[in-house]
This record gives C-alpha cells, structure tokens and sequence, in this order.
C-alpha cells in the first residue's frame, strides 16, 4: 500500500475516533443539528474503519506467516507458505475496498436528474440522432427499474428529435450518468444517402442533477418572462384547445425552458421551474469548478456540452470515448440500451482520479 494512502486511512480513523467521543458530550447531543451530521459522517466512515483494521490484522498475520516459514520442520514451512499466499490476497482485496471507500462521496450521486438531448450539426440526421440517444438512455433507465418523465419534445421533419427534456428518477441515476454530459458524435450511412457515404452528426447531451431545496439557486421573479402556448403532440382535444404548454424565459442569461407533458398549465410552469432551477444550479456549478479544479475536468470531461466526449461509428460497429480512450466494438448492443461496459470504465477513471487529488498522488 503506498504510504500517501496509508496516510490518508490513518488519518480517517483517528476523526472516527475523535467524533466518537463527541458524540457522547452533551453539548454536541443537545444541538441537534451538529449531532446528525457528526452522525452521518460516523456512519459513512464506519465500514472504512472496520476495513483498514481487518487490513492491519492481515498485514500483521501475514508477517507471522513469512517468520514461520523459517522454521525447520517442512510441515509447519508449507502451512505458512499457504497461509501467507491466502493472506497475500486477501490484503489485495481488502486494499482495493480500502481505495474504493477513499473517495470522496458525492452528495448528488442518489439526484434524480434532467436529461436534455438536443440535436446538434447534420439536419434531419442529427434529430434521428438524438431519437437514438434518447431510446438508449430510456432503454437504459427500464433496465435499471428507474422512471422516465418526458417533460418536453420538438420533433425532427424526418423523426428523431430537435430536442428532448426529461425527468429520470430512481437509485443512483447521477451516479451512473453524470459523465455523460457533451457532444455525441455519429458517423453513419442516413436513409436517404443514395450514394452510400458516410455522413457526421451530432447532439449534445446535458444531464442535470434536481438541486434540493438548500443548494437551490432562488430566482428573482422579475427575471422571468413566461408564454403560454398549446401543446402540440399527442393528447387528445383538451391539447390543441387550451394554452397549457408554459415556456420560460430567464432574462439574465437567455435561457428558455419549456414544458408540455401535462394538460394543466399550473404543473407545467411549476416542472418548468424545477428544471429552471437544475439548469442555473449546474451552470454555478460549473463555473465554480473551471475557476478551482481545472484538472479534475481534464479527466472525464468538463460536462460542457461543447465537448465532444464520444463518437459512434455504425459502419464499423464501434464506439469510441474520447475521455479515457475507451473503444467497443459492441455499437448495436450499446445503442440498444446496454450500457455499463461505457459508464463502469468513466466512473473507475473518475476514482482513481479522485483518489489520486485525495492522497497527493502523480
């Protein structure tokens, strides 16, 4: 185990124990609001601490284990040689949990999430594009039991999408598609190509995470210009003869966000704060995280949506991720919604980087 790690669990461990004991003063237990989060941060340690010091005893018996194969009787020398190949390796594993519960939690990892795919360079093959996109991540979602909330849509001429907003809700949503924030890039034969070439498109995907009421950005309602319109789609009569659709526009910046999915004006306006709120919350976000940690972005990409993160090649049945120089020949299956052989890699990357910044490391 190299020592900045070692370090950095040492450390843990003696703020577990320091909180232990503050727990149990009655000034910390009266403040109830100091007593939870001594709580939380106890109980988010506590599987580290027990980990590190099963580490600790293995390392000690495995110790023991090497002495004794100095022993003259051949018996005890191979008991000790198969003692210490199975301490060996439970220490590995041990080390590899040890890193794993290193780094640092991310509070926004259980969010539900926006999901906005709009469609980027390459006409009515850009919009077929972003329909892929969408079905992936939809597909995606049904696998993983989470739920899908389509709050906007604008279709393509051709079919596909302009643009497409919706709600993703379910365990671990962030977690698994934070990283997949940027420019899509595809390289395919279109339909309607006679000649047979390949041709280059793109969407931008942006995945928001909902802001709790307490990191929320409030929004100065003098900042906001809201239109009513009908919404157009499926729906019935009640869609095409009642203004329920809401679009709002946030004057500071030039946002505009619309929502359409339900029949009542009031819960669309209210969905389209919500989303509002994510979009503004994000960008602070980001801002903040360019001007401070300018190398944590270098590493699976910023989220900008400018950034082109991932190239789907059709005719070669390949998908490439441009972050972590990650290729698939498995294009089919991916678009289909299969996934973790894409998302696993960025979030191992993720750790190992944060890992790396926690503990000093090159």
């Amino acid at each position: 185990m190299r020592e900045s790690i070692r370090r950095e669990l040492e450390r843990v461990v003696e703020r577990h124990a320091e909180i232990e004991r503050l727990l149990a003063e009655p000034d910390v237990i009266q403040d109830q609001g100091r007593f939870r989060d001594l709580s939380q941060e106890y109980a988010r340690n506590e599987t580290l601490v027990e980990r590190f010091s099963r580490f600790r005893e293995a390392e000690t018996a495995l110790a023991e284990a090497h002495a004794m194969q100095n022993e003259s009787d051949a018996e005890m020398q191979a008991l000790a040689a198969d003692e210490a190949t199975r301490l060996a390796a439970e220490i590995e594993t041990i080390e590899g949990e040890l890193r794993q519960l290193l780094v640092p939690h991310d509070p926004r990892d259980d969010a539900d999430i926006y999901l906005e795919i709009r469609a980027g360079t390459g006409g009515d093959e850009a919009a077929l594009f972003a329909g892929d996109l969408f079905r992936m991540y939809t597909r995606y979602a049904e696998q993983r039991g989470w739920n899908v909330e389509l709050l906007s849509e604008h279709h393509g001429e051709q079919g596909g999408y302009r643009e497409v907003v919706a709600r993703l809700s379910g365990r671990g949503v962030f977690a698994r598609l934070k990283f997949e924030s940027g420019t899509h890039r595809v390289q395919r034969v279109p339909e309607t190509e006679s000649q047979g070439r390949i041709h280059t498109s793109a969407a931008t995907v942006a995945v928001l995470p909902v802001p709790d009421e307490v990191e929320a950005i409030e929004i100065n309602p003098g900042d906001l210009r809201v239109d009513t319109y009908r919404a157009s789609g499926a729906g019935g009569q009640h869609v095409n003869k009642t203004d329920s659709a809401v679009r709002i526009t946030h004057l500071p910046t030039g946002i505009v966000i619309e929502c359409q999915d339900e029949r009542s004006q009031h819960k669309n306006r209210a969905k389209a704060m919500a989303f509002l709120q994510a979009r503004l919350t994000a960008d602070a976000e980001a801002e903040q995280a360019a001007e401070h940690d300018a190398a944590r972005r270098l590493q699976v990409g910023s989220g900008d949506r400018s950034e082109r993160i991932r190239t789907y090649n059709f005719p070669q049945g390949r998908l490439t991720d441009h972050r972590i120089n990650l290729t698939l020949y498995r294009l089919e299956a991916i678009i289909a919604g299969d996934l973790d052989p894409v998302i696993e890699p960025l979030m191992t990357e993720h750790q190992a980087h944060e890992l790396a910044r926690l503990t000093g490391e090159p």
